[in-house]
């Protein structure tokens, strides 16, 4: 066992820094590795981007599309997932499955505007499921399977209308 005063780092596992500007004979000295004058040898220059005064690239090149500021978010769950979550006992299949239920199972960290049920993989048990929003092919393989899916409306577009 070591003795505290014994304690020292592996050979050649700490470098030291290299300390620039400090003479000729220190082999970093002058001008410390930068070249020669100019506006890259002084200190807080940012030029990523800049081509001289050309019009830079991401200027020249055309804008297209648009990203809506408000759009809603919504969680997703797919189907296997869910059939996964009911085998392994997380959820109860007895009640309707809620967004509360599927955050509590843990298969959605956070509901966002909703919770949006998507038809990969697929589901054997037959279940109520209420969410805001299902696509078409996931709401027929809930009803194959026996069960019945309810799409809710969104809080805000209720508060809106």
């Amino acid at each position: 066992m070591s003795r505290l005063n014994e304690l020292a780092d592996n050979p050649g596992s700490t470098k030291k820094r290299m300390r620039v500007a400090r003479g000729v004979g220190s082999g970093k000295g002058k001008t410390a590795g930068r070249g020669v004058k100019g506006q890259k040898s002084r200190r807080g220059v940012s030029i990523n981007g800049f081509e001289g005064g050309q019009m830079p690239v991401h200027m020249r090149l055309p804008k297209r599309g648009f990203n809506k500021l408000n759009r809603a978010e919504h969680a997703w769950v797919n189907l296997g997932r869910l059939q996964k979550a009911i085998d392994e006992g997380k959820i109860d299949i007895k009640a309707a499955i809620t967004e509360e239920a599927l955050v509590a199972a843990g298969l959605v960290r956070r509901v966002k505007d909703g919770v949006r049920l998507l038809a990969q993989g697929e589901i054997k048990a037959k279940v109520n499921v209420v969410v805001t929003g299902a696509s078409a092919a996931a709401i027929a393989a809930v009803e194959k399977a026996g069960g019945s899916v309810t799409v809710t409306k969104r809080a805000e577009a209720e508060a809106a209308a």
